[in-house]
């Protein structure tokens, strides 16, 4: 059987365009307009993937999301028009997926669907796992990594970055969640080192694979992930 959608968009054409092309995608796709029948939905029979705009009439998708997230761990995929930084932090603190702004190629909400359902499904290989069969690599016992067998030459910041986001690939983390996760004693460290780091490991990345591919994905306002498809 394929994935279950559930598409959550009040405006009309939105989403007949976005459930069009799912549907030609393969996928099975339900649509709700309202965001107290949406929960509802959700909570009665979670779908293997939610697209859920912010802005909807009865009850916003931060809500939503909130109370989703109570009674099920689906991937849940944000649509929103929102720019500011602090509706995306919020709504990956409360456990989102990901983030797609409008306006939107309806190729690339089908491209960030299968890369987080990729990414759910159960007994997905994780990248930065020794032994796993993938591109890429990083053995924590000895501090090193590798692209394609090519040592990558990282610092033990860039290591513990890199390897944060390479076992949830594709997942949007804010520099702060970074932060966090990646350094033990963050004394020396504030958010916008980050950004070096990140810069340093685009650099070292693409110069082990030997071509362009933009291994780290920035979203504006949002933070930085690992772009699953870059390592298969």
């Amino acid at each position: 059987m394929s994935p279950r959608i559930l598409v959550v968009e009040d405006e009309p054409d939105i989403a007949a365009i976005v459930v069009d092309y799912l549907r030609h995608a393969g996928y099975t796709v339900e649509h709700q307009a309202e965001g107290r029948a949406a929960l509802a939905s959700i909570v009665a029979a979670p779908p293997d993937l939610t697209l859920l705009d912010i802005m909807l009439p009865g009850m916003d998708g931060l809500d939503i999301l909130r109370q989703a997230r109570r009674h099920t761990e689906h991937p849940i995929i944000m649509l929103t028009a929102r720019v500011e930084e602090v509706d995306r932090l919020i709504g990956l603190e409360l456990g989102a997926d990901d983030y797609i702004c409008k306006p939107f190629s309806p190729r690339e909400v089908v491209a960030r669907v299968k890369a987080v359902l990729r990414r759910a499904a159960p007994g997905a290989p994780l990248a930065g796992v020794e032994g796993v069969a993938t591109a890429l690599v990083l053995n924590e016992n000895l501090w090193q990594g590798t692209l394609h067998g090519t040592p990558l030459n990282l610092t033990r910041r860039e290591f513990k970055l890199l390897q944060v986001l390479a076992r949830q690939r594709g997942r949007i983390f804010s520099r702060a969640q970074l932060l966090d996760q990646a350094y033990d004693d963050t004394l020396d460290v504030n958010e916008r080192a980050i950004d070096s780091h990140i810069k340093n490991l685009r650099k070292k990345l693409k110069a082990a694979s030997g071509d362009d591919t933009d291994w780290i994905r920035s979203v504006y306002g949002v933070g930085f992930a690992l772009d699953p498809g870059a390592l298969n």
